[in-house]
C-alpha cells in the first residue's frame, strides 16, 4: 500500500491482484469502517462479493452512523456527521456507490450538488441569556498568550505530546477565548481529552480556520447518515452477492503471533445464541473493527432516563480488542480509551415537534424557517451560558423520508453530563427523562417560563440517548495504543475505524473509518493504486497565512498581538519580501499591505536626493561662500606667519 496525491491515481482502475478469487473475507462490524472495506472489495480489489460476509452484533447496519424510528420511543439520532471537502478517500467511494433516492446519481454527485445549491453556514453560532444572540460575530477573540499557547500545540511533536491533555497546554487564557467555545462544541474536546489528537485536527483542519466560526466549512447529507449513506452502501454490497449476518456477535479471533509473523487462524462467534467457529487460512482475509463509540448506548423516552448498563471497559467490542490485544502487543491497548465513563460520555437527545411557539423561537434564533427543507441552523448552535454546554441543530428538513411534513426534529447534546444541575431543570443531566431534557433546551431557546412544562410534555417527544465511549478515542495516548491498520508482520489480519492507526489523520470524522477500509483492503489484497494522502494544507503557505489572519480576527500582521522584539523580527523580514511573490501573497491574503514592504531607507531615491541636492542653486551658492570663505581664512593665516 503507498500513498498518492493529485488526480492520476484516483482515475485509475486497478489491475485485478493475482489469486483474488481463492480468497475470502470476513469482516467484523458493519459501520463506516466495515462497509467501506467490503466496498473496496469488490470495487479495487474485485473479490467475488460472495466471498465477503460482515458479521453484525445488531439488527440493522450502520454502527454509530445511525438513523432510526422506534415506533415506541419516535425518532433517534445518536448523533450527526459533518463532512469536509478534503475527506479524499470518502469521496474516491462515494463516487462509485448508486444513490438510493435519485436513481442515476451517485451518493457524491448528489451529494455535491446539495450542497452546492443549498450551501452550509450558520447566522448564529453563539447564544446566551435564553436564546439571544452571542455576538462572537466570528472572532476568536485570542490574546497574546493564548495564541502562544495554540501554536506551541500545533507545532510540537507528537512524541512531546504522548499521553498529555489538553489542559496540560492551555490556562484559562485560552479556554476564555471563542476559540475554545467553537472548538469544544464543534469537535466535542474535554479539557482532560488528548492534547495529541487536538494538535492533529489543528493540522488537518488548517484550510477551514475561516469556516470554524459559522460552519461554512461543513456539509451535511440530505437525510440522517443512515438513510444517505449506510443504506446505499449496503444495497451496494448486498446487490454484489456480500452476506451480511445480522445478530451476530464475535466473541474472539485467534491468531498464531510470532515477532515476524501474525496470521489470524480460527473466528469465534455467537449468532442467535449459538456458538460457532471458522477455522482461517492465509487467504481468509479478517478486518476487525476493534472498539465502538456507541458499544453500550443507553436509550430513555418521553419519562424515562436512560440507565447505562455497563462498567468501565465493558461492551462487546471491548472485549474483542482486549482478548486480541492480549495475544501481541502489536494490536494495541484498549485500556488506555476505556478506562473512565465520565471522561469519555455524553448525552444527546431528538425532540420532535410541530409546535408554533417553538419553531417560531427556533427561527428568531437562526434567522431561518426550520421548515422549508434548505439549511437551518447551518451547523450546531451553543448555549454558552449553560450549566450543561448545550448544544443543539437542525439540519435539512425532515431528517427521515417518512417524517410528517410539519415536524421538526432538533438534535440536542450536551457535554457536562454527570454533576452539575441544569439551569431550569435542577438536577444532572444524565437523571433526566426526555420530558426533563426538552425543558431545558427549551428554557435555553427563550421559551417563556410558563410555557416550558407544558410544551415540553404536550407539543414534544424527545428521546434520549447516553453513550458511555462516544469519545473514548479522545483519551489521552502515545503511539502504539492503537494498533496499525495492519500490523507490522500481519499476513491476514487487519484493523478498522477509529481505534486503529493511520497517519496524519483524525479520528472521530467519516474520513477516518473509510480510510482504514481502503487502506486496509489494499495492503492484504496488494491492490496497486494509492491510497490519497490527507490533505495537506498544513504545508501550503497560502492555507497558513490566511489562518494566521483569521485567527486575529482579520487583522494584519503588525497588529497581532505579538510582542514588539517578534513583531519588529517581522516587519523586518517585510522589508526583505518586497517585489516577490511573497509580497503579492501577503497583500492578496490579507496579511500586510504595501507600504509595509517598503525599506526604512529607500537608497535609490536617497541618492537622487543627495544629486538632487548637489545640482541644486542653493547648494551651488553655499559652496562659493563656503569657497569664498575658506580663502579669506587661509590669507589671514598666511599673513600671520
Amino acid at each position: 500500500m503507498y500513498y498518492s496525491s493529485g488526480n492520476y491515481e484516483a482515475f485509475a482502475t486497478p489491475e485485478k491482484p493475482e489469486g483474488i478469487e481463492k480468497k475470502h473475507a470476513y469482516i467484523v462490524g458493519t459501520g463506516l469502517g466495515g462497509l467501506s472495506a467490503a466496498c473496496y472489495l469488490i470495487r479495487d480489489a474485485q473479490m467475488p462479493g460472495e466471498n465477503i460476509t460482515l458479521f453484525e452484533s445488531l439488527p440493522l447496519a450502520g454502527g454509530s452512523c445511525d438513523g432510526l424510528h422506534d415506533p415506541q420511543k419516535g425518532y433517534i439520532m445518536r448523533g450527526g456527521r459533518e463532512m469536509d471537502n478534503h475527506f479524499e478517500c470518502m469521496w474516491d467511494l462515494f463516487r462509485s456507490i448508486p444513490s438510493i433516492v435519485n436513481p442515476g446519481e451517485t451518493i457524491f454527485s448528489e451529494y455535491y450538488k446539495l450542497n452546492k445549491e443549498d450551501p452550509n453556514y450558520s447566522l448564529c453560532r453563539v447564544t446566551e441569556k435564553q436564546g439571544q444572540d452571542a455576538h462572537t460575530d466570528r472572532k476568536y477573540d485570542l490574546n497574546k498568550s493564548a495564541e502562544k499557547q495554540l501554536l506551541k500545540l500545533m507545532f510540537a511533536s507528537d512524541e512531546e505530546l504522548a499521553d498529555k491533555t489538553i489542559d496540560d497546554m492551555f490556562d484559562d487564557d485560552f479556554y476564555r477565548t471563542n476559540f475554545w467555545i467553537y472548538w469544544q462544541t464543534m469537535f466535542a474536546f474535554e479539557k482532560w481529552h488528548s492534547a495529541l489528537e487536538m494538535k492533529k485536527y489543528m493540522q488537518r483542519y488548517v484550510h477551514h480556520i475561516d469556516g470554524l466560526p459559522d460552519l461554512s466549512a461543513l456539509r451535511f447529507t440530505r437525510y440522517n447518515q443512515y438513510e444517505s449513506m449506510i443504506l446505499p452502501m449496503v444495497k451496494y454490497i448486498q446487490d454484489a452477492g456480500a452476506v451480511i449476518r445480522y445478530n451476530t456477535q464475535v466473541t474472539n479471533i485467534v491468531c498464531d503471533c510470532k515477532p515476524s509473523r501474525k496470521q489470524a487462524v480460527r473466528l469465534e462467534y455467537t449468532q442467535d445464541g449459538e456458538d460457532k467457529a471458522i477455522d482461517l487460512t492465509e487467504d481468509d482475509l479478517v478486518f476487525v473493527t476493534n472498539g465502538s463509540q456507541g458499544d453500550g448506548s443507553a436509550y430513555g423516552d418521553q419519562t424515562h432516563a436512560p440507565e447505562i448498563q455497563i462498567e468501565n471497559g465493558q461492551g462487546p467490542s471491548v472485549e474483542l480488542w482486549k482478548k486480541l490485544a492480549a495475544q501481541d502487543d502489536a494490536f494495541g491497548h484498549p485500556d488506555v480509551f476505556f478506562r473512565d465513563i465520565k471522561e469519555t460520555s455524553w448525552e444527546s437527545w431528538t425532540v420532535d415537534t410541530a409546535n408554533k411557539e417553538i419553531l417560531e423561537a427556533i427561527e428568531k434564533i437562526c434567522h431561518r424557517d426550520p421548515l422549508s427543507g434548505k439549511v437551518v441552523t447551518g451547523g450546531i448552535v451553543t448555549a454558552k451560558d449553560s450549566s450543561w454546554l448545550i448544544s443543539w441543530t437542525i439540519n435539512r428538513q425532515g431528517q427521515f423520508q417518512d417524517q410528517p411534513d410539519d415536524h421538526c426534529l432538533i438534535w440536542v447534546y450536551g457535554l457536562n453530563c454527570w454533576d452539575d444541575c441544569g439551569d431550569y431543570v435542577q438536577k444532572p443531566m444524565f437523571m433526566c427523562s426526555g420530558r426533563e431534557l426538552c425543558a431545558e433546551w427549551l428554557y435555553h431557546i427563550g421559551i417563556p417560563a410558563d410555557h416550558i412544562d407544558e410544551l415540553a410534555d404536550k407539543e414534544c417527544n424527545t428521546t434520549p440517548c447516553m453513550m458511555p465511549y462516544v469519545t473514548s478515542f479522545f483519551e489521552p495516548r502515545k503511539y502504539g495504543d492503537r494498533p496499525l491498520v495492519v500490523p507490522e508482520g500481519s499476513v491476514n489480519l487487519a484493523f478498522l475505524g477509529q481505534y486503529a492507526e493511520t497517519p496524519r489523520d483524525t479520528v472521530f470524522t467519516t474520513e477516518y473509518s473509510i480510510r482504514t477500509g481502503m487502506e486496509a483492503v489494499y495492503t492484504l489484497c496488494k491492490v496497486d493504486r494509492g491510497v490519497p494522502e490527507v490533505w495537506g494544507s498544513i504545508y501550503d503557505i497560502r492555507d497558513l497565512i490566511t489562518a494566521g489572519v483569521k485567527m486575529n480576527d482579520g487583522k494584519m500582521i503588525k497588529d497581532w498581538p505579538i510582542g514588539a522584539g517578534e513583531k519588529a523580527a517581522i516587519m523586518g523580514a517585510l522589508k526583505l519580501a518586497r517585489n516577490t511573490d511573497l509580497e503579492t501573497l501577503l497583500i492578496r491574503l490579507g496579511a500586510a499591505e504595501e507600504k509595509d514592504f517598503e525599506p526604512v531607507i529607500d537608497k535609490k531615491k536617497a541618492a537622487e536626493t543627495v544629486e538632487d541636492v548637489k545640482n541644486s542653486a542653493v547648494t551651488k551658492a553655499v559652496g562659493a561662500a563656503v569657497a569664498v570663505a575658506a580663502g579669506v581664512t587661509a590669507l589671514k593665516h598666511l599673513k600671520k606667519k
